[in-house]
């Protein structure tokens, strides 16, 4: 699922229909399953992408400090030979870091995005209370 696909979704499912406030009270634990469906996902990748990221900082570190098998040199060639203090910054720079640190970013926002639904999903009986009561004073109740 994409973000702006989750984004849009959230957008319909918090939309409150105000001629309906018994429906939509209803709904709302339906609702917050669904989202706490996609928490859970979201939050299985980002702990998987970030076990990723460890391993290929590891495979890197090899890589860039000679420490690497001759088959991976075969492959890609790598004749500098860098200082201990500098491969940080190779690691860094390396453009298949970059990648998965932008997947792991990436899925970090649709986490906190999601954790955000969530709690405004929680808010939303207190929303509908609110309207009901709101209903029941311009009917002089």
């Amino acid at each position: 699922m994409r973000f702006d696909e989750l984004q849009q979704m959230a957008d319909v499912d918090l939309k409150i229909d105000d001629t309906e406030l018994d429906i939509e009270s209803i709904k709302t634990p339906q609702i917050h399953n669904k989202y706490l469906k996609f928490y859970t996902q979201f939050c299985l990748q980002l702990k998987k992408v970030r076990d990723e990221r460890k391993s290929l900082y590891r495979d890197k570190w090899e890589y860039y400090t000679g420490k690497s098998s001759p088959k991976v040199y075969q492959e890609k060639p790598f004749d500098l030979k860098i200082l201990k203090a500098d491969v940080a910054m190779y690691i860094e720079a390396d453009s298949e870091y970059q990648e998965i640190g932008q997947k792991e970013e990436y899925i970090k926002q649709m986490v906190e995005y999601t954790e955000r639904v969530l709690k405004e999903i929680n808010n939303r009986n207190w929303n509908i209370r609110n309207a009901i009561e709101w209903k029941k004073f311009l009917h002089g109740d």
